[in-house]
């Protein structure tokens, strides 16, 4: 009974024993895995606070990258903004060099209409003069008469009347044919002048077709390349060749404009070449219009010693043969000027020979008469007057 006893107690003491270790070992090991649990919790934290870092430098990178393209897009579309009214404003100076021109003609015209009433009144003081004249002669005569004639007061009154009746009428035709004949050239002045104004006026449209060129264009995104990256390539091409291009709405096709026919011409072959060969840069910009210009430079001299050749006219400088040839790019009143020229020369030559004179100086004048015009729009003044050698 005690044995029993006994190993009731030992039994239950272990029972106890083991249950306050088990205890013991529970708790370290729960212990153990909350530090573990709290380790892995900090890490997770750590982990999710790195990729929030690298989201937000992401999501920073990409809101800079789209400020910087929109950026760009605004100065691109704020570029071509200022390009345009750029050309408009070139449009509008155009238009009021237009209307200055206008203005100046139609002030010349009323300056020379002053002057030809000046010039009436003129007439009429001198009739008025000539009037006074006329009685002076009449009482000497009367004086002289009732000296020297036998006659009465009244017989010298009469016939003197009669003989100062017969010169004033005289005189008085003579005036009458004098005044018929300066009106009639005034107004043949006037009528030319006129006529000369009206011509223009009517020709303005072709006018202003024969100070643009067109150049077509392959496709319309060639204006793209043929304008560059902001632009770079249009001012090459403008800067080398002293010629607007003016890239417009119009489709397939670019505008040169400029009032030299030669630099346009210049600019028109560059612009062409270019466009053909595919290689639009400022250095192959700049050596296109090199070789256009040795080019056009060429074709005027050939122009000019052809001219001179079909005239029959030699030994004309080298450097005036250039200068005829040039005329080659003028145009005046719808006409090209260095046909103009050569068919003047045919008709100076006919008429020289008809009249007994040079027929080689006068064809040699005919040909060189709007030598004027080949510099006119380098130097100031009318051709006539820069051809003749007096412009400053």
């Amino acid at each position: 009974m005690k044995i029993e006893m006994m190993t009731w107690l030992i039994g239950g003491g272990a029972l106890v024993v083991g249950f306050v270790v088990g205890l013991a070992v529970l708790q370290k090991i729960s212990s153990s895995r909350v530090s573990g649990a709290r380790k892995d919790a900090d890490k997770v934290l750590e982990d999710g606070k790195r990729e929030a870092e690298a989201i937000r430098k992401e999501a920073v990178l990409q809101a800079k990258d789209t400020v910087l393209r929109a950026k760009d897009e605004w100065e691109r579309e704020a570029k071509e903004l200022r390009r345009e009214l750029q050309s408009q404003e070139k449009r509008l100076v155009q238009k009021e060099e237009n209307l200055d021109r206008k203005m100046s003609q139609a002030e010349e015209r009323l300056e020379d209409l002053n002057k030809q009433e000046k010039a009436l009144w003129q007439d009429q003081d001198k009739l008025k003069v000539k009037e006074q004249e006329l009685t002076e002669k009449i009482l000497q005569q009367n004086v002289k008469l009732e000296k020297i004639a036998s006659m009465t007061a009244e017989e010298a009154k009469q016939s003197l009347m009669q003989a100062m009746e017969s010169e004033a009428k005289h005189d008085a035709a003579k005036m009458i044919k004098q005044i018929e004949d300066e009106a009639k050239e005034n107004a043949d002045k006037s009528a030319k002048k006129i006529l000369s104004l009206a011509i223009q006026r009517y020709a303005g449209d072709f006018v202003a077709e024969r100070t643009v060129s067109v150049v077509p264009l392959p496709t319309d995104e060639m204006k793209g390349r043929i304008i560059g990256r902001e632009g770079r390539n249009i001012r090459a091409i403008e800067a080398a060749t002293g010629i607007d291009l003016i890239i417009d709405d119009t489709p397939e096709a670019v505008i040169i404009s400029g009032f030299n026919p030669v630099r346009r011409e210049v600019a028109r072959l560059s612009l062409e070449r270019l466009i053909a060969d595919g290689r639009i840069h400022p250095s192959r910009i700049e050596e296109i219009v090199q070789k256009a210009e040795e080019e056009v430079d060429q074709a005027i001299r050939e122009a000019g010693e052809q001219a001179t050749f079909d005239v029959g006219v030699h030994g004309i400088h080298p450097e005036i043969i250039k200068l005829l040839g040039r005329l080659k790019y003028r145009t005046s009143y719808g006409q090209n000027v260095l046909q103009h020229s050569i068919e003047v020369a045919f008709l100076c030559g006919i008429m020289a020979a008809e009249l007994g004179l040079n027929v080689k100086q006068a064809k040699r004048a005919g040909l060189l008469h709007d030598i004027g015009k080949a510099v006119d729009h380098e130097i100031e003044g009318s051709h006539a007057v820069i051809g003749s050698g007096g412009a400053p």
